[in-house]
């Protein structure tokens, strides 16, 4: 079944190449996405349920079928929202037949390697998704063949594969300590045996092989300072586009980093070390994220630093470590995820709708869009935290697991930046929605498919704020042990 999931987004890219005309080209995409998610839902219920998933070099544990729940379901999202979204881009000759073709086979295989991350046993299969993911989204970044977003495609390319040189770099002096205990077995790398015998690796070796992996995937994640090529690859791209890569690429790298946090975890080092350089660059992404949305002057550039910042939130969740913060990080992933691709959806149709990407030239969403500008405000309150959506709940806990760990002043340090953060995403935000009307431009709310989805993530966020489900807290206290001692 695991090769199931992975086949079903391979044929559907095969199909959106042979099939060409685009309604055809749409159907298969939607249809391949929906395939995916089903399939992907019944394997995470057996994993939830009866426990890991072991097929040598492909793998599922909980926090696996939790992530690869998340890239699924976002990727049907977008797949849905690309239909109107990309075809209002071909009418108006923004992108032609072909290269509309060509994103949806791209689209395809951008899902198939996010797939492949999460069901990877193998360390260094992983590595290969995780550098698949840039090449098959390169592509996507650079669609529409400016200036701007060729230059973005091509920093995107240079700075991620950078990165993951040096990820692959620590998986090797993993791979060197392991077979001091495994010799040199096939299984050297793989996952599930490496946690077998992490207490027996050389803790000085692995010191060195996280640091290097940190930063390697750091890069892909977005931590700061290694985050230079986001804020363009994410503002450049196709709006559906931009919600994958914030919604569910970066929780693959940070999947990536957590892995091997796991691995040292189990180790004579204990949480404290990995931990604490999550903590630290988690704090920095924090910081960095805030100065840039108080200066922001693009609306997509500004979700692009917000995910930045709540890649930094989770990075400090795991860093505080302990039941709060650990089961407030995951379930920040989920809440980011979903928030995340709902406020890039309405910034698509705010960008269609203006033709501008800069905060000063929009005004007054809520009586030219009426219905983006009131889910996109919603949305932004979301994202920077208020009650009583989800992101306050998951965010409070953050905090909670920052005091029970002792550590206040790193706990008061990101007390102080979600706020900054909040009263500077709020402001600009505020203007876009309020005050007097940009020129009208020729349609009104034209991508009803996007409102839809909007609502209901909306909706989705409101509901997790109020009332987490009992499946959903049994799975996230399923991941929590895995990663305070017990097992998923």
């Amino acid at each position: 079944m695991i090769e199931l999931l992975l086949i079903v987004p391979l044929l559907t890219a095969a199909l959106c190449y042979l099939l060409g005309r685009r309604p055809w080209v749409e159907a298969a995409s939607v249809g391949g996405s929906a395939a995916t998610l089903a399939v992907a839902s019944y394997l995470s219920y057996l994993v939830f349920t009866d426990g890991i998933l072991d097929e040598g070099l492909l793998y599922m544990d909980a926090f696996s079928a939790y992530v690869l729940m998340l890239v699924s379901f976002v990727g049907l999202l977008a797949a849905v929202y690309s239909v109107p979204y990309l075809g209002m881009e071909n009418r108006e000759k923004e992108v032609g037949d072909l290269k509309l073709r060509n994103y949806y086979v791209f689209f395809q295989l951008f899902v198939f390697t996010m797939l492949l991350v999460c069901v990877s046993n193998n360390l260094g299969i992983m590595w290969i998704a995780i550098e698949g993911t840039t090449l098959a989204s390169a592509y996507l970044v650079g669609l529409y063949d400016r200036d701007t977003s060729v230059e973005a495609a091509w920093k995107y390319l240079v700075i991620c594969s950078v990165g993951i040189t040096l990820a692959l770099l620590g998986i090797i002096i993993v791979y060197a300590s392991s077979i001091q205990v495994l010799g040199e077995s096939s299984s050297a790398l793989d996952w599930s045996t490496l946690m077998g015998v992490a207490g027996s690796l050389d803790p000085g070796l692995l010191k060195i092989a996280f640091i290097f992996v940190l930063v390697g995937y750091g890069t892909k994640v977005g931590l700061a300072p290694m985050h230079t090529w986001l804020p363009d690859a994410h503002s450049q791209a196709p709006t559906p586009v931009s919600a994958l890569l914030s919604g569910v690429l970066l929780n693959c790298a940070m999947y990536g980093i957590l892995r091997f946090h796991l691995i040292v975890s189990g180790s004579s080092l204990g949480p404290g070390f990995s931990g604490g350089l999550l903590l630290l660059f988690g704090l920095i992404s924090l910081a960095t994220a805030a100065a840039y949305i108080i200066l922001s002057k693009d609306y997509k550039r500004m979700l692009a630093y917000s995910s930045i910042e709540h890649m930094g939130i989770i990075a400090i969740g795991f860093g505080f470590g302990g039941f709060w913060g650990v089961f407030g990080a995951l379930f920040h992933m989920l809440n980011h995820a979903l928030t995340k691709t709902l406020m890039f959806f309405g910034a698509g149709n705010i960008l269609q709708r203006t033709g501008t990407k800069e905060i000063d030239r929009v005004r007054g969403l809520i009586r030219v869009l009426p219905v983006t500008g009131a889910l996109f405000l919603g949305g932004a309150l979301a994202i920077t935290g208020c009650p009583p959506f989800s992101l306050f709940l998951s965010e409070f806990m953050v905090l909670a697991g920052g005091l029970a760990s002792g550590d206040y002043l790193a706990a008061s340090i990101y007390l102080i930046l979600i706020v900054t953060v909040f009263a500077a995403f709020m402001y600009h935000v505020g203007r876009m929605v309020f005050g007097e009307p940009s020129p009208a431009g020729d349609e009104r709310e034209s991508n009803k498919a996007g409102l839809v989805i909007m609502v209901l993530l909306l909706a989705s966020i409101l509901v997790l704020g109020l009332y987490v489900p009992s499946f959903l807290d049994d799975v996230l206290q399923q991941i929590v042990r895995l990663f305070t001692g017990g097992s998923a």
